[in-house]
C-alpha cells in the first residue's frame, strides 16, 4: 500500500526538481503556481444600454442617466451608497445582460461580433422600463435619498447646530 504519507506530501507535481548541486532549484523546473490571470473570452453579451457620464449642461451637474419613458426619476445610475467594491460611476457606461467575469474593476475588451444574429432573442428591441438603483449592500429599500428622506423624515446627522 502507498500509505499515508504519499497523500500528505502531494501526488501532483515534479518528482525530480534537479541535481543534489547546483543546490538551488533552477527556474525551468516546473512548480505549482499561477501567474497573473487567465484570459477567458465570452461571447454574445447583450447590451441592455449605453448611457452617457455626468455631464455639465447650463452650469450644473446632470446625473439624470438611469430614467426611462416610463421612470421618468432624475436618478443615477450609481446604486444608493454606490457600487460595492467599485464606488460611484462617473463616465459613460454600458449596461450588459448577466454578468462579467473577474474583478469590479477588472478592464474589458468589448468587441462586435463576428457572426450575424438571425435568432428572434439576439434581435429583438431592448425597451428598459426601470432600472433599480436600490442600495446593493443590504436590504435596500429606497431607489433615491430624497426617497429616502420623505420616508425617515428629519434625522439627527442632519439636524442644523
Amino acid at each position: 500500500s502507498s500509505g499515508i504519507n504519499a497523500e500528505y506530501k502531494g501526488l501532483r507535481k515534479v518528482a525530480c526538481i534537479g541535481a543534489w548541486h547546483p543546490s538551488r532549484i533552477q527556474f525551468t523546473v516546473p512548480r505549482a503556481g499561477q501567474k497573473g490571470y487567465h484570459h477567458r473570452t465570452e461571447i454574445n453579451k447583450k447590451i441592455y444600454r449605453m448611457g452617457a457620464g455626468y455631464a455639465m449642461k447650463d452650469g450644473k451637474l446632470v446625473k439624470n442617466n438611469a430614467a426611462t419613458e416610463y421612470d421618468l426619476a432624475d436618478k443615477s445610475i450609481t446604486p444608493m451608497g454606490g457600487f460595492p467594491h467599485y464606488g460611484e460611476v462617473k463616465q459613460d457606461f454600458v449596461m450588459l445582460k448577466g454578468c462579467c467575469i473577474g474583478p469590479k474593476k477588472r478592464v474589458l475588451t468589448l468587441r462586435k461580433s463576428l457572426l450575424t444574429h438571425t435568432k428572434k432573442r439576439a434581435l429583438e428591441k431592448i425597451n428598459l422600463k426601470f432600472i433599480d438603483t436600490s442600495s446593493k449592500f443590504g436590504h435596500g429599500r429606497f431607489q433615491t435619498p430624497q426617497d429616502k428622506a420623505a420616508f425617515m423624515g428629519p434625522l439627527k446627522k442632519d439636524r442644523k447646530e
